[in-house]
């Protein structure tokens, strides 16, 4: 059984780590609620996907109001359990984030993904998603 639904206690978010931890493998388990509730405050929340009692995927997303594109929800982080890809998990993932983004009243749905996931940006173009823009950073 699949099921996909926002990670609000501190024992769901604490689940969701060893995937996100693939996507973003900086991140430590001792401070990952604490990161998450930080950015829960800011309007970030986390959802996760389920199988049969294990997460199978997480998103990590927020809706926002930007000048250039209006209301968006934008994802963070997208992930699915190394061990559990092939599956449609990732494809359900992006299918209800959308459905969220329009019941949300959002005009579009974006994302950016590291220059080196090509497999990540495959799978992108499969869901319909293109190239739009290109993002710029500085470390400081």
């Amino acid at each position: 059984m699949v099921s996909i639904r926002l990670a609000e206690s501190r024992e769901q978010i604490a689940r969701c780590f060893p995937v996100m931890h693939q996507l973003r493998p900086r991140l430590v388990a001792d401070d990952f609620v604490e990161r998450i509730e930080q950015q829960q405050r800011e309007g970030y929340r986390l959802a996760f996907l389920e199988q049969d009692g294990a997460v199978a995927s997480v998103a990590g997303f927020r809706v926002m109001s930007v000048l250039w594109s209006g209301r968006t929800l934008y994802v963070d982080d997208l992930v699915t359990d190394e061990a559990m890809r092939s599956q449609g998990f990732g494809e359900q993932m992006i299918s209800w984030l959308a459905a969220l983004a329009r019941e949300e009243g959002c005009e579009t749905f974006s994302l950016d993904s590291g220059t080196h996931r090509q497999q990540a940006h495959a799978f992108y173009f499969r869901q319909g998603l293109r190239i739009t823009d290109f993002h710029f950073q500085m470390q400081l």
